[in-house]
């Protein structure tokens, strides 16, 4: 006869069945029942950190640590003091932080040698000479760490030593180096080699670098890759929420506004939950959303959210700017962000400070950053840095007044944006191409271009954007109307495709007050519908 399991062997099986609930619960009681060893103490606070349990998991492994020392296990004991380093710093903890790599570098002091701990103390330093935009030395210290993991046969260390090999590479701007080491590591994760947490960690920075770069076919791989293992533990909250805010980017690129704005503020409920890193994330992608659907004032109380992580919410910001009439302001932002900014980071911004230039009438400021962005490109380049390239090259030469030559960029950019499955950039060079045929005299091609441009921004609900097209076309009337503010609030989200429950929620109204206003709309314009509505909004430029 076997004797039952104890509450401690249900929790670290249920750990290896990915069941954290189950594994903090069982890990408690036997806890609470007469102690635990000092590497289950480590594995509750990485079930707790998983859960979303912070501060739990911080005051496990503050025992693991002092467990470890009592054990005699100096290595050990360095192991828990350098990731409460990580951990602390990551929740803005800095001087509790601080005070945990001091006590971590005295302990390394009395080592005999080299140990592993070394190399997870490594980890915070390098990440923070990422940040400060210095990868040279975060280089250097994540090999090191890389060299200890592989020294002593720890595949943590090593995947995170590597992946940070990898994103220093990216950031340098030695692109398909990086990529490729961080596609080595992602086979590490994949095959379960790694734990938990530096798993859901590499994830999320290999995505990181897939934004960075421009590759999108690597970023549809390592998302549905990160989806799929997030939905393999559904109690986990960290990197959930991370997992959705990449969701959202990719959805916002294919056109899917709705749901990228829903997922979006999933991603936001999650950071309530106890995953912070997703802050940045899930606010910058509802502000993207919001601004390309012309909610000016959302937007920007989405960005100034995303801007209290200390990341500066770019380039969507500059372009809310520019779409308030402060050009001036978002050139500014543009140049403050590219002086700052890393070589990865600078290639990623470079398109939009073309933009801003160019609506600047800063013709030679937009050529050199153009010429800076297509410095490099050659036909083995990543699809989406052609286009944005080809689309840059479009507004310059048409800035230039080279009608020729931007509409050959414009329909270039076009063909790869529409083989991506990106509709808003390629109906923004459909816009392109229509202004250049009207340079060169060719209206009717111009207004071919124009109708396509909007028919596609109305399909999106991208209400500036058909705005522009409308007046560029010379079919925007400039009107007035009896309607109230709060009227034409709700006639802009009509417009844009939602229900009166939706617009309740969105303007925290009752339906009845909703549809008491959408009749008073249809009243005031003398239309029958809510299309019809929305039609006359456009035309006599109601929405903007």
């Amino acid at each position: 006869m076997t004797a039952p399991d104890t509450d401690l062997d249900l929790g670290r099986s249920a750990f290896h069945d990915r069941r954290w609930s189950d594994a903090l619960d069982c890990l408690a009681r036997a806890d609470s029942e007469g102690g635990l060893p000092a590497q289950d103490i480590e594995l509750a606070a990485s079930v707790a950190m998983l859960l979303g349990l912070n501060a739990r998991s911080v005051e496990y492994l503050a025992r693991a640590h002092d467990e470890f020392l009592t054990m005699g296990d100096t290595d050990g004991a360095a192991r828990c003091a350098a990731w409460l380093v990580m951990f602390l710093m990551d929740m803005g903890e800095q001087t509790l932080g601080n005070g945990w790599l001091s006590r971590a570098k005295h302990l390394l002091e009395g080592m005999p040698g080299p140990c592993a701990a070394e190399g997870y103390l490594l980890i915070p330093a390098a990440l923070g000479s990422l940040r400060a935009g210095n990868p040279e030395a975060g280089h250097e210290l994540f090999s090191r760490a890389l060299e200890l993991g592989l020294s002593f046969h720890d595949k943590d260390l090593q995947a995170l030593g590597q992946l940070g090999v990898g994103t220093s590479r990216v950031s340098l701007g030695r692109m398909e180096e990086g990529l490729q080491l961080l596609d080595e590591v992602m086979v590490s994760v994949s095959s379960g080699e790694v734990s938990p947490i530096p798993s859901g960690i590499i994830y999320c920075a290999v995505l990181g670098s897939c934004r960075l770069s421009h590759d999108v076919r690597r970023a549809h791989e390592w998302t549905s890759a990160l989806e799929r293992w997030c939905g393999e533990r559904p109690d986990m909250v960290m990197f959930s929420g991370q997992c959705q805010a990449y969701r959202a980017e990719l959805l916002i690129l294919h056109g899917a506004w709705d749901e990228a704005l829903s997922v979006a503020r999933a991603a936001e409920g999650r950071v309530r939950k106890g995953d912070p890193d997703a802050t940045f994330g899930s606010w910058y992608q509802q502000g993207e959303v919001l601004r390309l659907q012309g909610f000016l004032e959302e937007a920007a109380k989405a960005y100034a959210t995303a801007a209290g992580t200390g990341f500066e919410p770019v380039p969507g910001i500059a372009f809310l700017q520019l779409a308030q009439h402060k050009a001036s302001q978002a050139g500014a932002t543009m140049r403050r962000a590219l002086a700052g900014a890393d070589t990865a980071n600078r290639r990623r911004l470079l398109p939009a400070a073309v933009e801003i230039e160019v609506s600047l009438g800063d013709v030679a400021a937009a050529r050199a950053a153009l010429d800076e962005l297509s410095g490099p490109l050659h036909d083995g380049n990543r699809p989406l840095e052609l286009a944005v390239a080809s689309q840059a090259a479009a507004q310059v030469l048409l800035a230039e007044g080279d009608s020729g030559a931007a509409l050959r960029e414009s329909r270039n950019a076009w063909r790869i944006w529409y083989s991506l499955e990106a509709p808003y950039e390629a109906a923004r060079c459909r816009v392109l191409a229509g202004r250049a045929c009207a340079m060169l005299g060719d209206p009717d091609s111009a207004a071919m271009e124009f109708e396509a441009a909007k028919a596609e921004f109305a399909d999106l609900g991208a209400l500036p954007a058909v705005a522009d097209v409308l007046e560029l076309a010379g079919e925007k009337r400039k009107g007035t109307s009896s309607l109230t503010g709060r009227e034409l609030e709700v006639l802009r989200l009509v417009a844009g495709g939602h229900s009166n429950r939706t617009i309740a929620r969105e303007l925290y109204l009752s339906e009845k007050t909703v549809a008491r206003h959408v009749s008073n709309i249809l009243s005031k314009l003398a239309v029958p519908s809510r299309s019809a509505a929305t039609s006359y909004a456009f035309e006599h430029g109601l929405i903007h």
